[in-house]
C-alpha cells in the first residue's frame, strides 16, 4: 500500500529539479500539480493514481534461506491480497478471456534471482497500465548498431506520446533473448531513480539517450516542453551473434517502488 500513496524522496526530488529547467508554461503548471497531487497522497493516505497498476514483485533471495509451509508465490499474492484490499487500492487485475475481474489484484507477477547471503530483498513495483501498454520489443540485427538501437527507443517514446503519461523513467533492456529482454527493460525501472549504470561507456549512453528523448518536446502529460523523462537506465546482457533483442519499459510520473529486506 505504501507505495501507492507516497512517492520516494528521489522521485519528488526529480520533479523539483525538472520543474527549474522546464520552460513550458504549461509543461510547469503540470509538475507543479504532480507535486501538489503526492503531497495530498501522502497528507490524506489515499493513492497517488487512480490506476494502482500490476503487482510487480523481484525477489533477491539468499542462498542461504530456505522456507518452510506453502508456496513462496502464495505468500507473496496473501500480502497483495491484504495490501490492496487494507488500503482501498483499485483492483485492476481481470481474467483476459472472460474480463472477470480476480478481486483481489493477484496474481502478482513475480521474478526472483539466487545471490550470496542469508537475506531476502523484496523489491514491489505497482505498474500502472497506461505505461505498461506502450511497452516495446525489436528483434533488431547486430548491423542496427548503438545508433539503431538509440533511434528505437527514441521512436519507442514518440510513438507513446502523453499515453505513457510522462515525465517518464524509460527502462531500456539490450541483449539476452525476446522473453529476457523485456524483464530486463523492466528491471532497470527497479534502479535509484538518476542512478547512472556502474559501467561508464553504459553510463554516457543514458545521459545522451536521455538528451534525445527530451529533445522530442513531448513534455509533461505530453502538453510540450523539455521535460518528457526524468531519467534512462539501460540494462544488458550477452546475446546471439545473430540478434540484438531491444525492450523498451516506460514507466509512468509516479513512479511507485517499495523496497524492504527481511
Amino acid at each position: 500500500m505504501h507505495s501507492c500513496v507516497e512517492l520516494g524522496a528521489e522521485v519528488l526530488q526529480a520533479y523539483r529539479s525538472a520543474l527549474e529547467r522546464e520552460e513550458s508554461p504549461i509543461g510547469r503548471e503540470v509538475l507543479q500539480t504532480l507535486l501538489d497531487n503526492a503531497a495530498i497522497a501522502k497528507e490524506q493516505q489515499i493513492a497517488c493514481c487512480q490506476d494502482t497498476g500490476t503487482a510487480i514483485v523481484y525477489l533477491q533471495i539468499g542462498q542461504e534461506i530456505s522456507w518452510l509451509g506453502p508456496p513462496l508465490v502464495h505468500s507473496i499474492n496473501e500480502g497483495v491480497r491484504q495490501g490492496y484490499r487494507d488500503g482501498y487500492l483499485r483492483m485492476s487485475i481481470h481474467n483476459p478471456l472472460t474480463g472477470e475481474n480476480t478481486g483481489d489484484n493477484t496474481p502478482a507477477v513475480v521474478h526472483y534471482d539466487i545471490v550470496e547471503g542469508d537475506k531476502v530483498t523484496v523489491h514491489v513495483l505497482p505498474k500502472g497500465g497506461g505505461s505498461e501498454n506502450m511497452s516495446r520489443l525489436g528483434m533488431l540485427v547486430p548491423a542496427v548498431g548503438v545508433a539503431g538501437i538509440r533511434d528505437f527507443v527514441v521512436e519507442s517514446v514518440i510513438l507513446a506520446g502523453g499515453k505513457a503519461c510522462p515525465p517518464l523513467i524509460v527502462g531500456v533492456g539490450i541483449g539476452a533473448t525476446a522473453d529476457s529482454v523485456s524483464w530486463l527493460a523492466k528491471r532497470a525501472l527497479l534502479r535509484p531513480l538518476g542512478e547512472h549504470h556502474p559501467d561508464a561507456t553504459i553510463a554516457a549512453l543514458e545521459k545522451s539517450w536521455l538528451q534525445s528523448v527530451n529533445e522530442t518536446g513531448i513534455g509533461p502529460l505530453g502538453m510540450g516542453g523539455r521535460t518528457t523523462a526524468l531519467a534512462l537506465h539501460i540494462e544488458t546482457q550477452g546475446c546471439h551473434i545473430t540478434g540484438m533483442p531491444v525492450a523498451v519499459n516506460l514507466q509512468c510520473h509516479a513512479h511507485r517502488h517499495g523496497i524492504a529486506v527481511l
